[in-house]
């Protein structure tokens, strides 16, 4: 069979510079071949938003294509792509999983492109970091070297602009006092169409013959799965949220779950947006006059700072750092946590924020550091357990993505290779922070009694715990040192101890 070698795409690589020519792009005119392999969604206990998503974003994409696409639904993928092309040679981008690159290169007709979406070559990368081990990895030096290289807000003479390459201490405001929701109007939501029904009644019927099954609930889509919605998703945030972006970037809010977060971590990592268009519509807006820099630079920080830099990590760091567990931490996940089971918790905030994940597959990165990682933490629960949780429940959670987000972030499970500190905090922090405290039955400032905000007796449970290692670290050591003048350690201790596992 003659003409141009046929280009596989995964479902993560809808956008059009997955397609575009160039050095190390597909063949211009090649036929694009997708496979909807059923044993995915065999294989792990997804969100159903998710499955949803996923699979609308492959058929919306199919339909785009028109004639050029071959879609085909198997059960596998090695039985999907035979069917496609037969023996044929094909390409594909370099996936964004270990088990997918795997695979593609067990199959001898197949070529691995390099990677697309992503700004910083791996060779790049492996140069700044050195070996394996060989330095501490902070996201910041990478950041500033990312910055460079993109001439993002930088002054002609590369100096950054307003003088300063971080403005994060700008974007720690609580939400204003008073305030149930920022005033601002909400995120772009697509209209779901055919595709759509057709996918929910795919699922339905799948889920009833007991071929797959699911955690949480699917509403109407919330997120783009077309390359036209992710364009007016990025558009409609710049023009009417990133301007609130910065200074409430860590608040919190009962009944406000989007605050100004863009939301657009789903698109992006569907592969409808790519990366630099993202920080360049923050910059542009930003010269423009239309945002300040404290919005503009953490939008962009987040991008191609801290998105760019667990991407690399995740293909530096080895398939052995999923296993890091400095702390010995091995509890499994309760099932009321693994089952998003809020009405089973009293405790407000992580009760609310369990319900959002089970509604939505989606929270914003403060929940899911400060409430969802926290408890985790503060209870010793399993790294690598909870790193397939959050990958499996988040409609932007992908392998790549939450590895080093959850194992080196959220856990401090590689005793500090890519952060300087665990991120364990108590009530205060989280009623500083945020609005759910006050109709709580608990109390933020009480670790004692049946008030006792179990986050707070949490918190010096676990700085108890691992007191040496707190102590060692010039930026948790006044915790620690602050656990011998705690009133009350034994009984805080044991009320924890007679929690166990139970729902707070």
């Amino acid at each position: 069979m003659s003409g141009p070698r046929p280009h596989w795409l995964f479902g993560d690589q809808l956008g059009p510079h997955f397609l575009a020519p160039g050095e190390g792009g597909p063949d211009p005119d090649a036929p694009v071949v997708m496979i909807e392999a059923r044993s995915v969604l065999r294989r792990r206990r997804f969100h159903r938003a998710k499955a949803h998503l996923v699979l609308s974003a492959m058929r919306h994409a199919a339909e785009a294509l028109g004639d050029r696409a071959r879609y085909v639904r198997a059960d596998t993928y090695r039985e999907g792509l035979a069917k496609a092309v037969g023996r044929r040679q094909v390409t594909v981008c370099h996936p964004t999983s270990r088990a997918a690159l795997g695979l593609v290169r067990d199959l001898d007709r197949v070529t691995v492109l390099p990677p697309r979406g992503f700004l910083v070559p791996f060779a790049d990368f492996r140069r700044w970091a050195g070996e394996p081990g060989e330095r501490r990895l902070l996201m910041e030096d990478f950041y500033h070297r990312v910055r460079r290289a993109e001439h993002l807000l930088l002054e002609p003479d590369g100096s950054p602009v307003g003088g300063r390459w971080n403005l994060d201490r700008d974007n720690r405001e609580p939400p204003p006092k008073g305030a149930t929701a920022l005033p601002l109007p909400a995120p772009f939501e697509p209209e779901e169409d055919g595709i759509d029904e057709e996918v929910r009644a795919d699922l339905d019927r799948w889920e009833r013959a007991g071929e797959v099954a699911f955690v949480g609930r699917d509403g109407p889509r919330r997120f783009a799965a077309t390359r036209p919605e992710a364009e007016q998703a990025l558009a409609h945030f710049v023009a009417h949220r990133l301007a609130d972006f910065g200074r409430y970037e860590d608040a919190m809010l009962h009944a406000d779950p989007w605050l100004a977060h863009s939301a657009l971590s789903v698109p992006l990592n569907l592969g409808l947006l790519d990366a630099r268009e993202c920080a360049r519509a923050a910059e542009t807006a930003y010269r423009a006059g239309r945002v300040p820099l404290n919005s503009a630079e953490g939008f962009v920080r987040q991008i191609v700072g801290w998105r760019e830099y667990v991407w690399q990590l995740y293909w530096h760091l080895g398939e052995g750092y999923r296993d890091a567990n400095r702390l010995r931490h091995h509890e499994p996940l309760p099932s009321w946590f693994r089952d998003l089971d809020a009405d089973a918790v009293t405790a407000r905030c992580l009760s609310h924020v369990l319900a959002e994940v089970r509604d939505r597959g989606w929270v914003h990165h403060i929940p899911r550091l400060m409430v969802l990682g926290n408890w985790a933490l503060q209870h010793g629960w399993d790294p690598r357990e909870l790193t397939d949780w959050f990958h499996r429940c988040f409609v932007d959670g992908y392998d790549w993505v939450m590895t080093a987000n959850v194992v080196g972030m959220s856990q401090f499970a590689d005793g500090g290779l890519i952060t300087t500190k665990p991120y364990a905090a108590g009530g205060a922090y989280l009623n500083r922070m945020g609005d759910h405290c006050r109709p709580c039955r608990y109390r933020p400032t009480e670790r004692l009694g049946d008030r006792a905000c179990p986050f707070t007796t949490g918190y010096w449970a676990f700085v108890h715990r691992h007191q040496d290692l707190l102590a060692a670290n010039h930026r948790t050591a006044r915790a620690a040192a602050g656990l011998h003048r705690l009133t009350g350690l034994s009984e805080v201790l044991a009320a924890e101890h007679t929690r166990g596992q139970s729902p707070p």
